[in-house]
């Protein structure tokens, strides 16, 4: 069969990646055609479209490119009608996804799976409409998803279990982490300073505005850490230097999880990353700086319909890990909770003890393959 894949942006493109290794074990026939990144195009198959040219965040960056983000929106509607897929897989990124979706559903026959859900229960609950209307099948990842589209909305969902547990585990059981080989991979004489890790989001945007504040909450513990800041996916190295400038402190590119691996806490931007984190054990403060922060925080308090921000506390259902969002994310406050984390920190015991709870929630690995599982068997029978 043939897929079309669409992800639009780095924790995407890996999801749909995995998902597309799982489709293939499913179906040996399988082809497939994406817009997506570079996780997606070692798995093979036609890239029509990188991933980089679509990911802008907020406002102002998006109108700013609207009209790259419109003529990628056509090349994508034109290029699925050409091809003629079986199905086609949506990948999150919902602002453009759901457009594709209404097309789909308005000029074609083709099936359109939604993996990893919009997350409707945060923010633009409305959009439930054009979930029913465009999507014939959405799979979850995040298990109190559940309860928000088939108890509140009556809208039936897979819940698949989360690939990020999957990543994290396969990791672990393969990675050979001995005699500290990836702090002596760095460079330098630093091998034996345990590690504050630095990650600061994954599109340009969130790395000006998390970065500068993570980096001078660090600075008074360079002598007792070795600061280490993950570059992400397609951001070059020279972005991050002129934030950091002539501070000590390091980057690695592809080496997120080698990094967590080893990292004894860390400062994290909201999103996939804080999950990442807390699989791998590490305790985490969550940082992200809003424009005008005390009218997000009245926002926050009044229109959101959810507690938290991260995955972390999503998941658990309580405040596991500390959030600094808006008007509390203050140098002052993002330092004195790290140093609650750190070891001999007054939060770092409970924080481990809360992501056994989080582990417990999501269950066991397994869901890229569980997704293809049932994308095939459903595809199938629709053909039948």
């Amino acid at each position: 069969m043939k897929y079309y894949l669409i992800a639009g942006e780095a924790s995407g493109d890996l999801h749909a990646a995995h998902l597309m290794a799982a489709l293939r074990k499913e179906d040996s026939e399988a082809q497939f055609r994406f817009f997506g990144g570079d996780k997606m195009q070692e798995e093979g198959g036609t890239m029509v479209a990188h991933y980089s040219q679509l990911a802008f965040m907020g406002f102002i960056p998006v109108l700013l490119h609207l009209p790259t983000i419109l003529r990628y929106l056509r090349l994508c509607k034109q290029d699925i009608v050409a091809w003629q897929p079986d199905v086609v897989i949506l990948v999150d990124y919902p602002g453009f996804n759901l457009k594709v979706a209404a097309f789909v559903r308005q000029h074609t026959d083709i099936p359109v799976f939604y993996y990893i859900a919009p997350k409707l229960w945060a923010w633009k609950e409305y959009r439930i409409k054009n979930i029913r209307r465009d999507v014939d099948e959405l799979f979850s990842i995040l298990p109190f998803e559940k309860a928000f589209f088939e108890g509140k909305h009556h809208y039936p969902i897979h819940y698949v279990g989360n690939p990020t547990a999957d990543e994290v585990t396969d990791f672990l059981a393969s990675y050979p982490n001995t005699d500290n080989t990836f702090q002596q991979s760095l460079d330098d004489g630093k091998a034996s300073l345990p590690i504050i890790a630095l990650l600061a989001g994954s599109r340009r945007q969130e790395i000006k505005d998390n970065l500068p504040a993570m980096l001078k909450a660090t600075l008074p513990m360079t002598d007792d850490y070795r600061i280490i800041v993950a570059g992400a996916p397609n951001i070059d190295s020279d972005f991050y230097r002129k934030i950091i400038g002539d501070l000590p402190v390091e980057i690695v590119h592809g080496r997120t999880y080698e990094l967590l691996a080893n990292a004894t806490a860390a400062l994290v931007t909201s999103g996939t990353a804080t999950l990442e984190t807390a699989l791998f054990g590490v305790p985490q403060v969550v940082c992200y700086k809003t424009p005008l922060p005390h009218l997000i925080s009245f926002l926050r308090r009044h229109l959101i319909k959810v507690p938290y921000i991260s995955l972390v506390n999503l998941i658990a259902d309580s405040e596991v890990v500390t959030e600094l969002v808006a008007h509390t994310f203050t140098l002052d406050n993002i330092r004195n909770e790290l140093s609650s984390i750190l070891p001999g920190g007054n939060r770092r015991s409970e924080m481990l003890e809360g992501y056994e709870k989080v582990r417990q929630a999501i269950g066991q690995p397994g869901a890229p393959a569980n997704a293809a599982r049932k994308m095939v068997n459903l595809l199938r029978k629709s053909s039948c």
